[in-house]
């Protein structure tokens, strides 16, 4: 045996048991808090890891402080939750990698209340025998919308494919080339139709639809026509599409439903607040469409679902299709759905308790207001010439209005010490994560999506992170 290999065992050697570090002070403070199952695994992660080292040549000395240090961040790593809350300061409101729209207070009390106990989820308390669920959202949904029936799936590209597979299942939709868009995470309409066993007719071209290409493809084999709102997009120039009432004529004349993919879902009329691109849902209702799909945890500030509504008839016809069972949401999504919906009876109410309204239209002087705020809370803890408030842009998100810039105030950070690359990772993996944009080399805290109540755990993490 070499001096390299005797060392190599001396070192072996010296490792303690796994049995040995249970049994130590730190191992019953482990036992104590967590349980035994993670802590056991983690002692065997980490010996396992530090023997390897030994083994492979890189690791000359055992340092015993330093493995239960290892051991303690491996217990916290594994006790902890994946899926945690995090703070948004990149200014988009509808960020879908953080989840999309925030719920209010009164919305998750309901949540709670529903889903702590046992409810009447399908139980008809009047009648005392089997009820149906989506009873308790359908009620609000048409009084807010003006529709004549309405259905819940778990989100809009299932609200897209059950409508096609009900209605135009080995039959053909036209639709126009223009709006075969592209959703998240490489979603595609033309994906979605492929999955519904509907045949896809495309008419027109990228930028110019007229209503005679969809009469000219209209054959015996034509279940449907749909319009896509390009709500994750637009095309600007030389452009021309149907207008919905158009197509709604025709329709008629033909004796063909039409179906609005309306995506963002917005309950509002936006014209007030300056905003021409976005139909409601109402409006889009009004104008005869059949059947409306559009998003829940998108402008209409709800969780994550798949609003349908419109003509009695064709929503009937979609509750008895076997994908409406497999497609269904769960009593917790109900109740926030449905605390989403009567906050929307009064439109200053809606706009006054969902967050995600609150968000996109609070004035630019309450948004500097804040990040004025976050930035002396800063300067008493960091060097005064790190940061500064700067005027700048946000977007809603989430392929809403995405055309539409909404002005912001930021606390601008240029650390000089580290890389403002390493300051955005150190942020990123603090708790709570705190999720930032870098531009022009400097770190932008935007303070539109920043919330009163977390300035303190912002001003401490940027502090900590720079220190």
């Amino acid at each position: 045996m070499t001096l390299e290999d005797r060392k190599t065992q001396q070192l072996l050697s010296t490792l303690p048991s796994v049995d040995e570090l249970l049994k130590s002070p730190e191992g019953a403070e482990w036992l104590a808090g967590y349980h035994r199952k993670i802590v056991v695994q983690s002692v065997r992660d980490v010996l396992a890891l530090v023997r390897k080292n030994i083994l492979s040549g890189s690791t000359f000395d055992f340092d015993r402080a330093a493995v239960s240090a290892d051991i303690d961040r491996q217990i916290r790593s594994k006790a902890s939750f994946s899926l945690r809350q995090v703070i948004n300061a990149t200014g988009i409101v509808l960020h879908t990698n953080l989840g999309r729209a925030v719920l209010s207070d009164r919305i998750l009390q309901n949540v709670i209340a529903v889903s702590s106990g046992f409810s009447n989820l399908e139980y008809d308390l009047d009648a005392g025998r089997r009820g149906k669920r989506h009873v308790h959202t359908r009620r609000l949904i048409r009084e807010v919308t003006g529709a004549e029936d309405a259905f819940i799936v778990n989100n809009n590209a299932a609200a897209v494919l059950l409508c096609l597979n009900t209605l135009a299942k080995d039959r053909q939709v036209i639709v126009s080339r223009g709006e075969l868009v592209e959703i998240g995470g490489s979603f595609r309409v033309p994906d979605v139709m492929a999955a519904s066993n509907a045949l896809l007719r495309e008419v027109g071209t990228t930028n110019k639809t007229h209503l005679r290409d969809y009469t000219d493809a209209v054959t015996d084999q034509t279940a449907l026509l749909l319009k896509v709102h390009q709500s994750n997009y637009c095309i600007t120039g030389f452009t021309e599409d149907v207008p919905v009432s158009e197509l709604v004529a025709v329709g008629k004349r033909l004796d063909l439903p039409v179906m609005y993919d309306l995506g963002s879902g917005c309950l509002l009329d936006l014209r007030a607040y300056g905003i021409h691109s976005e139909p409601s849902v109402r409006e889009i209702v009004g104008a005869g469409v059949d059947l409306v799909t559009f998003s829940g945890d998108k402008l209409l500030g709800g969780p994550q679902g798949g609003i349908i509504v419109g003509k009695k008839r064709y929503i009937e016809q979609l509750q008895k299709n076997p994908l409406a069972r497999a497609l269904r949401v769960d009593k917790m999504t109900i109740a926030a759905f449905e605390a989403t919906f009567l906050a929307y009876l009064d439109e200053r109410h809606a706009i006054a308790e969902i967050p995600v309204l609150q968000m996109l239209f609070q004035q630019p002087e309450e948004i500097r207001s804040r990040a004025i705020k976050l930035a002396n809370r800063l300067k008493r803890l960091v060097s005064p010439q790190h940061c500064n408030v700067i005027k700048d842009i946000s977007k809603a998100g989430g392929g809403s209005l995405p055309e539409i810039e909404f002005t912001t105030y930021a606390v601008s950070i240029r650390p000089d010490q580290i890389s403002v690359n390493e300051l955005e990772r150190r942020l990123r993996a603090g708790t709570p994560p705190i999720i930032a944009r870098i531009k022009d080399n400097a770190l932008l805290l935007d303070a539109r999506t920043i919330s009163s109540r977390e300035l303190p755990l912002i001003a401490a993490a940027v502090a900590s992170s720079l220190g």
